[in-house]
């Protein structure tokens, strides 16, 4: 399929990117589009930024947000990169995990060497990464890495009750996931775990030879990534110190480790009753004719955080996609139905904010904020 061209089929509308992010972006440019066409000025000024690296990190976009803070300042921002709970159901997110993406490598002998020759005599760095790959991860499923959880915030009773209540049971999620059994850190459901707790997941591994038939080398070098996914609570950059002290620690001297790393996103809460919060779930209700649950995301959205860290706003996370429209695959599809009723969703919204806007406190006031869903309203 071309980048640009898409495919109509019943409901779904086939295309790169369709769900995660064209789709849903496009969907505030039609609410736009209808408002100008209307004759009368927009309810409230509206910047667009359109950024098209977070599916690699956003290598660039800290950077411009730095220079540009004053061409950025606003109250509050809204993004749509997030999942509704179903197809009629529609969920606003309040919470982030963050992460940390690393590549470690470990050398031992300057060139391969032949293994049956030097096999036995010299370590392989391709078996010291697998080692210490292993060492990561304790017999329960627990990151093994020494003060990996201290700083991790308990979540409140309420708040587990409310996710248990309205999120994915165990069940829903392996059925998503096709496999038979779950995994993990015990004494949380598998929700729990993939938006309250922290996970590592190893998400590459290379050494040795890896062409057709057999080479008989021991390896110079192997390499690993490594995606941490961090709880509330958690800092990028001290779980990253936490991870090279436990690597120097285990390290063999027969080889090397060096640590790479790649991204550094700390986790992300925007507090449920928010003033603008709540009119996003107002908003919800008037698109989708049904009152938004409230949920956390296990996944990372490394602008938020930049726009809390730099610009000192919130970020709405009102998404549109939905939990099985294959994002990033070949067949990544946006359905339809849900794209008119976010056009309907987003004007109410931009409507709405614009009377708050000229009639009430601040939007963005933290005196009726809380980060309990159990007490929200959504």
């Amino acid at each position: 399929m071309p980048p640009f061209a898409g495919l109509i089929r019943g409901n779904q509308l086939f295309g790169r990117g369709a769900s995660d992010d064209k789709g849903q972006f496009f969907i505030h440019l039609k609410a736009l589009e209808l408002l100008l066409n209307s004759g009368r000025p927009l309810p409230l000024n509206v910047k667009i930024l359109l950024e098209g690296e977070e599916e690699i990190g956003s290598p660039n976009l800290a950077a411009f947000v730095r220079a540009h803070r004053r061409q950025l300042r606003a109250d509050w921002a809204l993004l749509s990169d997030t999942n509704l709970l179903s197809a009629t159901r529609p969920a606003l997110t309040y919470g982030l995990r963050g992460s940390l993406a690393v590549e470690l490598t470990v050398t031992g002998p300057r060139a391969e060497l032949h293994s049956g020759i030097f096999g036995g005599a010299v370590l392989n760095p391709l078996q010291a990464l697998c080692t210490l790959l292993a060492a990561l991860h304790d017999e329960a499923g627990r990151v093994a890495i020494p003060g990996f959880y201290d700083s991790v915030h308990p979540a409140s009773t309420a708040e587990r009750a409310y996710l248990r209540h309205h999120g994915p049971a165990d069940a829903q999620l392996r059925r998503e996931a096709q496999v038979a059994q779950g995994w993990g850190e015990p004494g949380y459901s598998l929700y729990e775990r993939t938006v309250l707790r922290p996970s590592l997941s190893i998400t590459g591994l290379t050494g040795g030879y890896q062409g057709s038939g057999v080479q008989s080398i021991v390896p110079a070098r192997a390499s690993a990534k490594l995606s941490f996914r961090l709880a509330p609570g958690q800092n990028p950059h001290q779980v990253e110190q936490q991870l090279r002290a436990f690597l120097r620690r285990l390290t063999p001297p027969q080889v090397q480790v060096t640590v790479a790393a790649q991204l550094h996103a700390p986790p992300y809460t925007v507090p449920p009753r928010l003033p603008v919060m709540q009119a996003a779930a107002q908003a919800y209700a008037h698109g989708f004719g049904r009152r938004p649950v409230l949920q956390r995301s296990g996944g990372t959205i490394p602008v938020v955080s930049l726009f809390e860290q730099h610009l000192g706003i919130p970020t709405v996370l009102m998404g549109f996609g939905l939990p099985d429209d294959h994002k990033h695959g070949p067949d990544e599809f946006l359905y339809l139905p849900n794209f008119w009723r976010g056009i309907r969703t987003s004007l109410f919204l931009l409507r709405r904010l614009g009377q708050l806007t000229s009639t009430s406190a601040p939007l963005c006031s933290s005196s009726t904020a809380t980060a309990t869903p159990a007490k929200a309203t959504a």
